[in-house]
């Protein structure tokens, strides 16, 4: 089953335990050391799996990390991405001068305007 915004929640409910059970079942656990595992009751872990219990969210990890599938947590709510700002500044280009500094012949060359001759 295919887990959708409109899926309701007792059938998701039922569906993740349904992965949980598999997931168990691969890796050649029985309900008790997975519950052993993950540090939760033994009619815990049954009850998840039949989907007729809301487990806490702590449960759910505890499972999922005995099960060595906690990586998948960060597809379930990603980190945030850049802001609009930050992602402004990291394109902006880099600051340049406006000119080219002038040779240095030029600067040094005594070269005056004539309104200073008064001063």
């Amino acid at each position: 089953m295919r887990i959708t915004a409109q899926t309701p929640e007792d059938s998701l409910l039922k569906e993740l335990g349904a992965r949980v059970r598999a997931a168990r079942l691969s890796r050649n656990l029985t309900q008790q050391q997975l519950a052993e595992d993950a540090g939760v009751g033994r009619v815990t872990v049954q009850r998840l799996e039949e989907g007729k219990v809301n487990a806490t969210l702590a449960v759910l990890v505890r499972l999922l990390r005995a099960l060595d599938l906690s990586e998948g947590l960060e597809q379930l709510v990603p980190a945030p991405g850049p802001s609009p700002l930050e992602e402004m500044e990291r394109r902006r280009r880099p600051r340049r001068r406006a000119r080219e500094p002038r040779p240095k012949e030029l600067r040094d060359s005594g070269w005056q305007w004539g309104d200073e001759e008064g001063s």
